[in-house]
């Protein structure tokens, strides 16, 4: 049924095993890293992806992107690193890719300290106080010479691809491309074909250097949402008729990565179509694109309507690695689908290794050893007690359960998934009850593994039930008094009846209107919620300490999305004030840095502070450690929000590691490997 996504691929002078292709993702590992971050690439090898790439690389200390970690380089001293991952992706029969860039404009050169270059004098993309020159025809030339010589260094350490990177505006060759960014006079600005003159040069010197060997793929952004100041569609496709059949392979997306890498909360499935679909009509090369593919059948879907050649990924390779072997092997069921989160994008944008809701093994390859499909049989005939079906509890009965052990799940509500249930019947986040389906479906597989629905148990219960171990994954609520962040203590007249949490909105509560939305969270279940009031045609003022609304979903790249979508359902927004009392009247709210007060009038108050861990039953069985022998019970242990509250993601890698680590050898006081720096 699904043959024809098995079918090798020839990308010039190389030959990829099947059409699976894992476009470049950024990790926080990259040259900082690279035991791990090879780690992490042969895992995707190992689970059947044909091709494997690095994250953009950098090819001169003047487009260096410090504080961000990426892939380097700059001379032959950074060629082990990367050779490191060639034979780790090589020893599993895959292409090794590596994406060549020098990031212009968009560089920050912190460490570096170069005077960055742009085609013409310009600020800094990101806000440093600082500007790019314009670059001179010696510059150019030079620019040439840096990307011919790190295409070189890349075919010696192995890699079988050489990118030209022309996409998110992230690279000096898609910044030639753009009339908001090339000003120039000269043969390299103005038109459009002298615009392209310098991508054509660096494909045609990074044919001439390694195209014996390595085949020479483009990525290209099709669109850049910017009107005539950016590439737009049309403009795109003249460059597309200019460039043909130049590459061995466009890779094509959409700019900037905010644009490209949609959460499901905001695109679905294959959103990318309408922008790449004309690709294959202009040239005879094989072209990879992606849209967060997870169905076979979708995947067949545009390969057999002309679509693609290719079916490109980064999250759903993350997700899961081994999605290509599980749809090969026929088992489509078992693949992790992405949930679109966009928790692995927040790895790189905070400079951390990466991590996934969904694959909580992500990034600890090497780290913690940890693999996607595999974990170490049971060492002892310990019957383990869970307490909660949550996303904690789930993982860690799943985990257990593919271990061999023998667990008893209790859930004390009809339906199993806690938070991810609730939550994931809010507007556009249906997509996230595939953290709970999975797991379900896993468990729902293991004879050894039994589920108790609606079973609320009390410490006498625990104690009666004969479990060698304990683990309460109980959950979480939302505070109602407004501590938080913002607040040390209680937040005055937050104990009246017209104030809800997010609880009692997920479980079907609905206030009157108008509605002050306090949010001291930050993250998105702020805005979400807005969307549920304005649904119910309820005004919405929304209020929060921060200077803007939702920042840290910046990490997760929803920012922009849900600042036009909150503007679109005309929700007011307050910002830089915290909430200071509430009374019959309405709410008052202080300025967070001068104190000046305001009135707002309002009928309810929605408070999105913190959460209280639900740990009442792990509290009791603390309280009473004295009849643990008595019943058995040899450890009793609070994971995920019943422990300390934090994302879906949290949860999960809780659940996870107390699987891999129970009945294992004492754990070091660095549970982890380190890179650390030679000694002296």
């Amino acid at each position: 049924m699904y043959s024809l996504l098995f079918e090798p691929v020839r990308i010039g002078p190389v030959v990829a095993r099947n059409r699976f292709y894992q476009v470049p993702h950024c990790n926080g590992m990259g040259h900082a890293m690279p035991e791990a971050h090879a780690a992490m690439r042969e895992m995707k090898a190992e689970g059947g992806w044909a091709v494997v790439s690095t994250e953009e690389c950098e090819i001169h200390p003047s487009g260096d992107v410090s504080p961000y970690v990426e892939a380097r380089l700059w001379d032959d001293r950074d060629i082990p690193a990367l050779a490191l991952m060639c034979d780790k992706v090589h020893a599993h029969g895959a292409l090794a890719a590596v994406e060549l860039v020098h990031n212009g404009p968009t560089s920050s050169n912190l460490y570096s300290r170069e005077v960055a270059l742009a085609p013409s004098h310009q600020p800094l993309k990101y806000g440093y106080p600082h500007q790019a020159r314009a670059m001179t025809l010696h510059d150019i030339r030079e620019y040439r010479r840096w990307h011919r010589e790190a295409a070189l260094r890349a075919k010696r350490a192995g890699f079988d691809i050489v990118y030209v990177y022309a996409a998110h505006d992230l690279s000096l060759a898609m910044h030639f491309l753009q009339s908001r960014r090339n000003q120039r006079m000269d043969d390299y600005g103005g038109s459009l074909e002298n615009r392209v003159r310098l991508l054509r040069e660096l494909l045609e010197d990074t044919k001439d250097a390694v195209g014996d060997r390595c085949a020479v793929a483009l990525r290209f952004a099709t669109e850049e949402f910017q009107g005539s100041a950016g590439v737009t569609q049309k403009e795109a496709q003249e460059i597309v008729h200019l460039l043909a059949d130049l590459p061995d392979l466009w890779d094509v997306n959409i700019a900037a990565w905010y644009m490209d890498s949609q959460t499901s909360r905001f695109a679905r499935e294959g959103y990318q179509e309408s922008f790449t679909s004309w690709v294959k009509q202009i040239t005879s090369k094989p072209v990879v694109g992606v849209g967060r593919f997870t169905s076979p059948d979708t995947m067949v879907s545009q390969i057999r309507r002309g679509v693609l050649d290719m079916i490109g990924a980064a999250r759903p390779s993350i997700a899961d690695p081994f999605l290509p072997k599980k749809i090969q092997e026929g088992r489509a069921d078992d693949i992790r689908e992405c949930i679109g989160c966009n928790i692995c994008i927040s790895g790189d944008m905070t400079i951390t290794p990466i991590r996934c809701t969904q694959n909580p093994t992500m990034g600890e390859e090497w780290r913690k050893g940890w693999h996607p499909e595999r974990i170490a049989a049971r060492r002892s005939d310990q019957r383990i007690l869970i307490v909660g079906g949550g996303p904690a509890g789930l993982e860690a009965a799943r985990a257990l359960g593919q271990r061999g052990y023998e667990i008893h799940l209790a859930e004390a509500k009809r339906d199993l998934g806690g938070r991810v249930t609730l939550e994931a019947k809010l507007p556009g986040l249906a997509e996230w009850a595939r953290v709970r389906d999975w797991r379900v479906s896993q468990l729902n597989r293991m004879s050894n593994v039994s589920i108790y629905h609606e079973n609320s148990l009390t410490a006498e219960d625990v104690l009666g039930f004969d479990a060698q171990r304990v683990v309460l994954a109980t959950g979480s609520c939302w505070r109602r008094d407004g501590y938080g962040r913002s607040n040390g203590a209680a937040i005055p007249g937050l104990d009246a009846a017209t104030v809800f949490t997010p609880d009692d909105l997920m479980r079907g509560a609905m206030p009157e209107g108008p509605v002050l939305l306090f949010d001291d969270d930050y993250f998105y279940i702020g805005s979400v919620l807005a969307e549920v009031l304005r649904a119910a045609q309820r005004e919405v003022i929304y209020v929060t300490p921060d200077d803007t609304i939702a920042s840290w979903s910046t990490y997760t790249h929803e920012f922009r999305h849900i600042q036009r979508r909150l503007r679109e359902l005309d929700v007011r927004l307050v910002t830089s004030h915290n909430l200071a009392l509430v009374d019959r009247e309405g709410a008052t709210l202080a300025c967070v840095y001068t104190g000046r007060e305001q009135r707002i009038a309002c009928a309810s108050v929605l408070t999105i502070t913190a959460r209280l861990p639900d740990d009442a039953l792990y509290q009791s069985l603390l309280s009473r450690q004295s009849q643990w022998a008595d019943a058995g019970i040899e450890g009793v242990t609070a994971i995920g929000d019943c422990l300390a509250p934090g994302l879906i993601a949290h949860a999960v890698y809780a659940g996870h590691r107390y699987a891999q680590e129970f009945d294992g050898p004492a754990i070091e006081d660095v549970p982890f490997r380190r890179r650390l720096p030679l000694s002296s």
